[in-house]
């Protein structure tokens, strides 16, 4: 009999995450920073889509055409009742890589996105992604992709061979895959225990299975227990896509465009020696011990002129999505944590500490008496984007066309907190893409849409949830057993929910 999930885990579901690097708009920060001509962004296709949750978040907030495909049923049956609930939603589908790069009904892309799939895929399926990006994604279209790299994973190589060998061989046959994984975390732990010398010279072992242990183990199956699991250098990722005439434009990760957060001048001038991108990517990566890639290709790069850089990023539209009181003046990288310039970032943050939409261009003439320049505003928008604390925004228009939409989906996740806090994000039609709201904060929501007023009725409601489901709340790590102290402490955090995060959902189009 075939097994139809080609050594890929499916007896147990991904996890409902919400992902930005696959929304198209987020690119153009990145890219413009890089100096690479912005694509088009009218159609778009996610392979591997998990939940769905991404894809339907952005197909619902943009005015994007969404395809995508996953082959793992339940997921993909989740996906498309989603789906069903926006007009024209994304087209989405059940099939594997082999049968949806094949179909013959789908339109060129402008934009392509895989997240958390390549490294867990066979050598042939990535064949097959590669030749469809060479036959489906449009001249000027961009390719996302992430994945596990080298050197920061070389130590980790051997220990996942010993937890999937443990796994095979030491589990009982019947043994689900969270058993599994918490079967093989324990045996690495009291391997650790016996100081092996492996572990003595990779001490960063130790810490990474700690951190493991505090992870979901949905997470951990599908991250660490695929039959192909491949930690692939830049080099070898740069030929794979090479047939498919994608060049290099630059990576995704907000904060590595910025060197001085992550290379000493030393290291930044040694890079700045090297012609070669390939090979200067590879030493980047050496240098900040990289182990996960987020980059983006494009088919027929192209550099912009000076004055289309200066012009285009002063269209382009962002807005503050924390409460402005929430936002330290700090920024990390790989060396450290670094402090921001107070003289470039105060202004800034009180200016948009209203929430309004602006673009670049506005914000640089408002602060233009502060003497900061296009340059280190454009930096800036990087730095505040990399912490969640500032969003790219879409034009007014798109916002106002896709609000419906959002509003529908949003009421379909909404209903999903009465259960659980699975879905931890909900759709802006202001951001295009999807925004981190708490369970506790989705169920306030709930309550105010049931004409609830105050905070006091909104943790009312929300205790009367968890007390029929016989949940109640920890604080510091102490579980509240009255109704007093669970009413108590929900009200105070509704109460935080009125005054900080309810003008901002507001603000994004939410609530």
């Amino acid at each position: 009999m075939t097994d139809w999930t080609s050594g890929y885990v499916a007896d147990i579901g991904y996890t409902y995450g919400c992902y930005d690097l696959l929304n198209p708009l987020r690119a153009r920060l990145a890219l413009l920073k890089a100096g690479v001509v912005l694509p088009q962004t009218g159609t778009a296709c996610e392979l591997g889509y998990g939940q769905g949750l991404s894809a339907n978040i952005h197909a619902a907030a943009s005015s994007t055409e969404w395809y995508g495909t996953d082959f793992n049923p339940a997921q993909a049956g989740y996906a498309q009742e989603l789906a069903a609930c926006i007009e024209n939603g994304p087209q989405l589908f059940d099939q594997s890589f082999a049968e949806f790069c094949s179909r013959t009904d789908l339109p060129d892309f402008d934009f392509i996105g895989l997240h958390g799939i390549w490294s867990w895929i066979s050598d042939e399926n990535r064949a097959i992604i590669v030749d469809f990006a060479r036959r489906k994604l449009k001249v000027g279209g961009l390719l996302y992709i992430s994945y596990n790299t080298q050197p920061g994973f070389a130590a980790m190589v051997p220990v996942r061979n010993l937890m999937v060998q443990h796994a095979a061989i030491m589990e009982p046959p019947g043994a689900g895959v969270v058993a599994k994984v918490d079967g093989a975390i324990a045996f690495i732990n009291k391997l650790l225990a016996t100081e092996p010398i492996f572990a003595r010279l990779n001490p960063q072992i130790a810490e990474r299975l700690k951190k493991m242990a505090s992870l979901d183990r949905h997470y951990l199956a599908h991250e660490y227990f695929n039959r192909d699991w491949l930690p692939m250098s830049f080099a070898d990722m740069a030929g794979w896509l090479s047939s498919a005439k994608l060049d290099f434009a630059c990576t995704a990760a907000y904060g590595q465009l910025v060197p001085a957060l992550n290379l000493t001048p030393e290291r930044q001038a040694l890079l700045n020696d090297i012609p070669d991108a390939v090979f200067r990517e590879s030493v980047f990566d050496f240098m900040i011990n990289q182990q996960f890639r987020r980059d983006y290709w494009v088919k027929g790069k192209r550099k912009l002129q000076g004055s289309e850089y200066a012009e285009q990023l002063r269209a382009h539209r962002v807005i503050l999505c924390a409460p402005a009181e929430t936002i330290k003046l700090t920024a990390s990288g790989a060396l450290g944590e670094g402090t921001l310039a107070e003289a470039i970032y105060a202004p800034l943050i009180k200016l948009l500490s209203d929430h309004a939409v602006r673009s670049i261009g506005d914000i640089e003439q408002a602060l233009s008496g502060n003497g900061i320049v296009l340059t280190q505003l454009h930096e800036a928008c990087l730095l505040l984007a990399d912490k969640g604390a500032l969003a790219n925004a879409q034009d007014p228009s798109v916002t106002a066309r896709r609000r419906p939409q959002t509003a529908r989906l949003n009421q379909r996740l909404l209903r999903q907190a009465y259960d659980g806090g699975e879905v931890s994000s909900l759709a802006s039609p202001v951001t295009g893409s999807g925004v981190a709201v708490s369970r506790f904060q989705q169920l306030f929501i709930n309550a105010i849409a049931e004409g609830k007023q105050q905070p006091s009725e909104w943790a009312y409601y929300v205790w009367q949830i968890l007390k029929a489901s016989r949940q109640t709340i920890s604080l510091e790590g102490v579980a509240l057993t009255t109704d007093e102290e669970n009413l108590s402490e929900l009200g105070t955090q509704a109460t935080e929910f009125r005054d900080r995060w309810l003008p901002l959902l507001r603000a994004l189009g939410i609530v």
